[in-house]
C-alpha cells in the first residue's frame, strides 16, 4: 500500500458525517462530508491483484478518516462492479475482487455495516444530491472516459435493478447506426458495436485514426478543431452525432430530467450545446416543428471527486 495523500480540515460539526471510498483500479480515495462539506480527504495506492491486501487498505483509510470524524460516521463504498445477489462481486475490470464476498468481508473487519454501489451510480448519487441535478427527480449519471459507463437516481435513490445492472449503458448497442458503423469495433465484453467502443475516450482515438491514419487522444484532436483542422471537425461531428443518438435511447426509455457527464470527454464544452440540437432526431417526444425535449444535458459539478462523494452519499 502506497503513502496517503491528500488534506484534512480540523474540525467538523454536531451533523451526520459520512465517509466515502472510491475503490479504483489504481487509487483507492476516501472523503469524510459533515453534511455537504469536505472535513477530510485522502488518497492512497490501490494494491492490485491482491484481495486481501486491498481489505487492509481500506480499512486502514477508514481508520485515519476517522480520526478528522470520530467512530460513528457511516461508510460507502464504490466498486467498478456490482455486488450481485449472491453477495459476490461481478462484472469489475479490477478483476482481483471478482467473486469476493467484498461487503461481508469489509463489515466485518470494520465492525458495522456498509453500503457499496457500483462507481458509475456513485458518480449519479452525488451529483444528484448536491451537484449539478440537485433536486431533479430522475438523473442519469454518465461517466465517459477510458470506458462508458453510468448510473441512475430517481427522487435520491439509486437504482440498482434486479439485476444490478442499470444503467449499463455503454454495453448495449450504438442505436440507429449507419451502414458504416455496423458491425462496429470489437469490444472486451465479447460483443461489437457496443456504445463504449465509439464514446469512450479511445472510441474516439480509433475511430480519428481509422479516418485519418492519425493516432491523436481526444484532446489532441480538440486543439486541432480550434486549428481549422477538418479532419479533426469531422471525427468530432461523428461522436456528437453518436452521442446524440445513445442519449436519444435513454430519454426515450427512461426520460430522465438531468444527464450528466463526468469523466475526460466531458471537458468537451462543444457537447453541451451540440448534442441536445442533435438527438431531437431521435427523442420520440420531439415531433412536429418545434421538439420538446426538456431533458438537460450538464458537466458535473464535482469532477473527479462525484464518485468518492456519491459513496459517502449511498447513506441518505
Amino acid at each position: 500500500m502506497g503513502p496517503a495523500s491528500g488534506e484534512v480540515s480540523s474540525g467538523y460539526g454536531l451533523g451526520d458525517v459520512r465517509i466515502g471510498i472510491d475503490l479504483g483500479g489504481t487509487k483507492i480515495e476516501g472523503i469524510a462530508l459533515d453534511g455537504s462539506r469536505q472535513c477530510a480527504r485522502l488518497r492512497i495506492d490501490t494494491p492490485r491483484d491482491d484481495y486481501a491486501a486491498t481489505l487492509d487498505a481500506i480499512v486502514a483509510l477508514v481508520a485515519n478518516l476517522q480520526n478528522t470524524t470520530g467512530p460513528a460516521a457511516t461508510v460507502g463504498i464504490g466498486i467498478p462492479g456490482t455486488v450481485a445477489t449472491t453477495g459476490l462481486v461481478k462484472n469489475a475490470n479490477s478483476t482481483w475482487l471478482i467473486g469476493r464476498p467484498l461487503q461481508v468481508d469489509l463489515e466485518a473487519r470494520l465492525g458495522r455495516r456498509v453500503r457499496i454501489a457500483n462507481d458509475a451510480n456513485c458518480f449519479a448519487m452525488s451529483e444528484a444530491t448536491d451537484g449539478a441535478a440537485s433536486g431533479a427527480d430522475v438523473v442519469f449519471g454518465v461517466i465517459v472516459g477510458t470506458g462508458t459507463g453510468a448510473g441512475i437516481v430517481v427522487r435520491g435513490q439509486v437504482l440498482s435493478g434486479a439485476n444490478g445492472i442499470a444503467g449499463e449503458w455503454g454495453h448495449n448497442p450504438l442505436p440507429w447506426p449507419d451502414d458504416d458503423e455496423r458491425p462496429g469495433p470489437s469490444c472486451y465484453c465479447g460483443k461489437s458495436g457496443c456504445v463504449e467502443t465509439f464514446l469512450s475516450g479511445p472510441g474516439m482515438t480509433a475511430d480519428h485514426e481509422r479516418s485519418t491514419g492519425r493516432r491523436e487522444l481526444p484532446a489532441e484532436i480538440a486543439l486541432a478543431i480550434d486549428r481549422g483542422d477538418r479532419a479533426a471537425v469531422s471525427t468530432m461531428k461523428r461522436y456528437e452525432r453518436r452521442m446524440a443518438r445513445a442519449l436519444a435511447s435513454v430519454i426515450n426509455v427512461l426520460d430522465p430530467d438531468v444527464i450528466v457527464l463526468g469523466g475526460g470527454m466531458s471537458n468537451i464544452d462543444r457537447l453541451y450545446d451540440n448534442v441536445p440540437r442533435l438527438w431531437s432526431e431521435w427523442v420520440f417526444a420531439a415531433t412536429g416543428s418545434a421538439p420538446d425535449v426538456r431533458t438537460q444535458l450538464v458537466r458535473a459539478s464535482h469532477g473527479d471527486a462525484s464518485g468518492v462523494r456519491g459513496a459517502a452519499w449511498l447513506w441518505p
